[in-house]
């Protein structure tokens, strides 16, 4: 087989074993690059000398980095989805064009994203709720500058995850994911702990592991399979990025969006929280937004395996449409639709049976029992649709993978400046800090709508004719 027709197997190989190929590789890499923050505030919450400021400083930073994921995964989803179709039209001189083209656009975009957060540091702390009080400013500003420097190893490691991935490689772009996480882990302990090094040795831990994913990323461009990179693939082809970037506009988009609800949500519940009558009490009004920042990330790991699922399918679905078989796309499409909602059921069943458990693992221990009861009541209402969360998060990637840009990209800014700005600033106004946490389920009840009438859209366009090519 020659090196043009590698990737051939994903037109002939059943496409749920494809699935299964793909998305776990994929899946495994979302779940640990969420684990990074993850595991930062695990460690933070059960240092004695942390806790919960710590784990409130966590929180406000956490949407920065959400926000460069965003640039990150726009040029690398994009590139991969482009790439794919490419690869399945048997175009291989503009496929290595626009990999070098996303090498240059993510470097040049994560230094100015660099600058952007050094310059701006406070302002941005303030607005996603870091002047809770001042220990926990403090903290998030020894937290936010040393992720800051970091940065460009982030941004390229998970832009060129899912160019790793459209070149036939989705074990080793987990690998070198994983790889990064195991030296964050060991040295997250290391650092917080024997060497008392506080929000610092978190943040430094996390960086040390992204460059690790980084230099294995660019290994991997160095000896690619299907593609072969060459001093001339590394330019600004503004006719490629005009085609692939939107492709990727709804993967930036659902995690940029996701940025504004975040503000959203935790200005609200720093705002209401402070007229509890609990956690406006000075010595608790961390509490509400440390514990909120815990079970966002709880559904970080659920939706990155959400996520992981669609994304794994990219380069199956986009090569399967630039062959011209979108019978196998509408295959799997049924396929990744009752994954998606199986994974939600049991993510449902944790969070409702086991939220003490969960809270445990961020040093529940250590904190009052109003920490602990606002956790379960968290835990149990404001995760509570996430079946429907699962099967709308996954519909958006898999309408990008199609080249259905629009759909997805109106599917996404509803959900989440639509639905998840507004609701978190309208509920309290009748249900106080009760109305942060039913917000978020009843935009995924509204948003799962709008996406059901998508799904089945979609449905009849793929039982249409073959001959279709191309993006649809």
């Amino acid at each position: 087989m020659s090196e043009t027709h590698a990737n051939d197997f994903l037109v002939k190989e059943k496409p749920g074993r494809l699935m299964r190929r793909y998305a776990i590789p994929c899946i495994i890499s979302l779940v640990v690059a969420a684990l990074y923050n993850i595991v930062d505030q695990i460690y933070i919450a059960n240092a004695d000398y942390l806790g919960s400021f710590g784990n409130a400083a966590n929180t406000t930073v956490f949407p920065m980095t959400v926000l460069a994921l965003a640039i990150a995964v726009m040029i690398g989803d994009g590139a991969c989805a482009f790439v794919s179709i490419l690869l399945g039209c048997r175009n291989e001189h503009d496929a290595h064009r626009t990999i070098g083209n996303a090498v240059v656009l993510t470097v040049g975009s994560s230094v100015i994203v660099t600058l952007v957060y050094l310059l701006l540091a406070e302002p941005i702390l303030t607005l996603f709720g870091g002047r809770v009080n001042d220990e926990t400013f403090a903290l998030a500003k020894e937290y936010f500058f040393w992720i800051t420097l970091g940065m460009p190893f982030y941004m390229f490691g998970q832009a060129m995850n899912p160019i790793i991935r459209s070149d036939g490689s989705p074990r080793f772009a987990m690998i070198s994911t994983v790889a990064g996480a195991v030296l964050n882990i060991f040295l997250d302990w290391l650092f917080i702990y024997p060497l008392h090094m506080g929000m610092t040795g978190a943040a430094v831990a996390t960086v040390l592991g992204q460059v690790l994913t980084a230099v294995l990323a660019v290994w991997y461009l160095c000896h690619m399979k299907a593609v072969k990179l060459e001093k001339k693939s590394f330019g600004m082809f503004p006719e490629l990025m005009k085609r692939y970037l939107p492709l990727g506009v709804t993967s930036f988009l659902s995690q940029a969006s996701l940025v504004a609800s975040m503000a959203a949500v935790q200005n609200s519940c720093a705002k209401w929280g402070a007229l509890d009558p609990v956690f406006g009490q000075p010595s608790y009004t961390q509490i509400s937004l440390a514990v909120l920042g815990i079970v966002m990330k709880f559904f970080q790991i659920a939706i990155s395996i959400s996520v992981g699922l669609s994304a794994g399918c990219i380069p199956v679905v986009g090569y399967n449409i630039g062959a011209q078989r979108r019978d196998r796309v509408k295959t799997l499409f049924s396929y990744l639709l009752a994954a998606e909602a199986i994974v939600g059921f049991v993510a449902l069943f944790i969070v409702e049976v086991f939220p003490k458990g969960l809270i445990g693992i961020f040093g529940a221990a250590n904190e009052s029992e109003y920490y602990t009861n606002f956790a379960v009541r968290c835990f149990r209402v404001y995760l509570c649709m996430m079946p429907l969360a699962m099967v709308n998060k996954g519909t958006f990637i898999f309408l990008q993978a199609l080249g259905k840009a629009r759909e997805s990209m109106i599917l996404s800014l509803v959900r989440e400046i639509v639905f998840g700005v507004f609701l978190p600033i309208l509920l309290p106004l009748a249900f106080a800090l009760n109305g942060v946490l039913y917000s978020f389920p009843v935009a995924d009840v509204l948003t799962f709508i709008l996406s059901l009438i998508v799904i089945l859209g979609t449905f009849r366009e793929l039982s249409g004719k073959r001959e279709a090519a191309g993006p649809m």
